[in-house]
Order: C-alpha cells, then structure tokens, then sequence
C-alpha cells in the first residue's frame, strides 16, 4: 500500500516518517504559525530599540563631553531634564488664533532655553548658545524615537497585537535611518560647520555679501542691493549660529513701510528616492518648513498685499539635511544663487522692490 502523500514511495519507515514531519510541520504552522512570526518580528524590534538605546547614550554621552571645557556640571544635569522637557500645543477647538498662540508657546519654550543656557554658562556669545541648543535638540530627537518605539514594543508584547507588531516593525526601517541622519549631526553642530539645512541661507548669504547688514525681528539679518535697477531685500537667519530665525515677523515688519512687488525664497527640501541630491526645484507659494507659524505670517502678508510668491527648493536626503554640506548640496546652492538672480530680472521690472528669504539653519553660515 502507497503512502498518501508520496505515492510510489512505498510502505518504508522513511516514507512514514516524512509524511509525520511534513504533517507536524503543517499543524506546527496552522496553530502556531502566527506566535512564530510573533517571536521573530519582536525580536528584530528589540534589536532596533536596544540600537535606539545605544545612540541615544552616545549622542548624550558626546554632548556631555563636548561641554566639559566650560566646566559647569549645572549644563549635564539641565541636559538631563531637557530630554524630558515639552512643549504643550494649545487648544485647537476654536481654530482661530491658534497660530499666535502656538507661535508664543514656541519662542516661550525657545527662550526660555536660552536663559537657562546662559545663565548657566555666563560667558558663551549668542552663537555658542545657539549652537549648544542644536546638540541638545539632536540629543532629544533620538531619546523621543527611543521612547516611541520602546512604548509600543511593549505595548504590543502586553495586548499581543499582531497587527500592532507588523505596523511596528513596518516603520522601523524609516525611524532608524532618521535616527541615524540625527546622531551624524552630531559633530556638524558640536563644531559649527554648515549643514545641509542651511542652502536657502547660503544662497541668500552670498548675494549679501558688499552690503550693509541691518537686525531685524528674532534672529533676521537683511540688506538693499540694485539689481539691475530693481531694489532687492536680501533676507535669512542671523549667523553663523544655528539659527532659523523669524523670516515671517521679518517680513511682517518689512511690509509695513515697503511696497514689494514679489517675494522670492529659496530653501533645502526633501528630496524622494532616485533622485539628485543638489537638484532644483521651482514653484510657488511659501517654500520654508517649521511647524506651519512662520509660513502662515508669509502667506498673510502675500495674501493681503496680492505679493506674487515664487520659490525653489534645492533637494536633498534628512541626513544630508542635518549633517555637514556635501559638495552636491553645494552645487545646488550655486546653481539656485544663478538661477535666482535670473529669475528677479525676468520677473520684475526696473524700480520694482523685491523681497528674497533665504530659509534655514544659518550653523557655520554668517551674514
């Protein structure tokens, strides 16, 4: 008598115990299957949480011992109760107002590191605190992805949620290479060199240079050129400290007394998978990233005054974005500096006042 499951095979005991094993391995799948897959997704999130774990220290660790020189124990332990500092969104109910009242909560929480920074090392230049507030932003990033992972893994291990589980371990791939784009950054601002961040300040810092540079708002530097007989406002974050300044305050404050007939601004942008690093791309409307409070005061302004918005975007990856300016960045930034000074000519008139945001990190970018 043949075997059902290998016919031909005959009655042997070898036939026997492969049908056995090909059967165990079947109700070993049908029950128990989904506990296996279970088992292996959990222990690949526990490997990424434990690497999580370990880049936070690091990056904690690193801050730590770069500030060792100003030999002030108070600046470790305000590190270590800044990773746990939050920022509370106000009430969105009633949406109107919320952008004031998100915009003051935010420079709140701004200033109020700030002072606590200088307070604590009374000796440090604008430009010092700035970029100590970088490293401390880099060091909170990664033990919030820390955080986050590590509250749904157990989440997911205390409900067994397979569904949880799978959404878990789906995002893992996007949220490592964040975090490691975050710890690369690490020594661009302990050192202050230009990062990616800062191309659209870049761009804006180069077509200042020969002018007389005026304060304006939080952090905003601007200045007048002629522009082939178009008056042209230069504006972007004050440097070199990591700023990204209030080009919206700015602007807000500009309008008042100046009549522009367009605003041009340039910025770093994401770029999608395939493509070039340095490559530019136009298009219109308010091109600068945040939490939204800046970019609603542009469009304001733009909207009431019937401001043409025109914009570029030199593309890049995050970790391009936030660690040290690669040549590719550069090329763009000369490009987009080319391109733009053609494009105020083409779309202006002689006597006309323009208005040019450079957007960005300005770290190791002055005036």
């Amino acid at each position: 008598m043949q075997t059902l499951l290998f016919p031909g095979q005959g009655n042997t005991d070898i036939g026997y115990i492969i049908n056995i094993l090909y059967m165990a391995m079947f109700l070993v799948l049908v029950f128990w299957g989904e506990k296996i897959q279970t088992m292996i997704r959990l222990r690949d999130i526990e490997y990424a949480l434990e690497r999580l774990r370990l880049m936070r220290d690091e990056s904690v660790k690193f801050t730590k011992e770069k500030l060792k020189k100003y030999g002030k124990e108070e600046i470790n332990r305000f590190l270590d109760n800044y990773l746990e500092f939050v920022t509370i969104p106000p009430v969105d109910m009633d949406p109107a107002g919320v952008v004031w009242k998100l915009d003051h909560i935010v420079k709140t929480a701004e200033d109020r590191v700030r002072s606590e920074i200088r307070q604590i090392i009374p000796d440090l230049d604008e430009n010092q605190v700035l970029n100590i507030m970088n490293l401390f932003e880099a060091s909170y990033a990664l033990n919030y992805y820390y955080k986050v992972v590590r509250h749904y893994y157990i989440l997911s291990k205390k409900t067994s949620s397979y569904i949880l589980i799978i959404q878990l371990q789906a995002i893992l791939p996007q949220v490592m290479m964040e975090a490691e784009a975050y710890l690369g950054a690490l020594q661009a601002f302990s050192s202050g060199q230009p990062i990616g961040d800062g191309a659209g300040a870049l761009v804006a810092a180069r077509l200042m240079r020969g002018g007389e540079i005026f304060d304006i708002e939080r952090d905003n530097v601007y200045t007048v050129k002629n522009i082939q007989g178009r008056r042209v406002f230069f504006m972007k974050a004050k440097g070199p400290g990591g700023a990204v300044g209030t080009p919206g305050d700015a602007l807000m404050k500009l309008s008042e007394k100046e009549s522009f007939k367009m605003i041009f601004m340039v910025d770093a942008g994401l770029k999608l998978e395939g493509e070039k690093t340095g490559s530019i791309a136009e298009g219109v409307g308010a091109i600068i990233g945040g939490i939204g409070t800046e970019k609603y005061k542009i469009e304001e302004v733009a909207t009431k005054k019937a401001i043409p918005l025109y914009g570029m975007i030199i593309k890049m990856s995050l970790k391009e974005a936030i660690t040290p300016m690669t040549r590719d960045v550069l090329n763009g930034v000369e490009e987009a500096h080319q391109l733009l000074l053609k494009r105020i000519v083409e779309k202006s008139s002689e006597g006309d006042t323009v208005m040019v945001i450079g957007v960005g990190n300005t770290m190791g970018i002055a005036q």
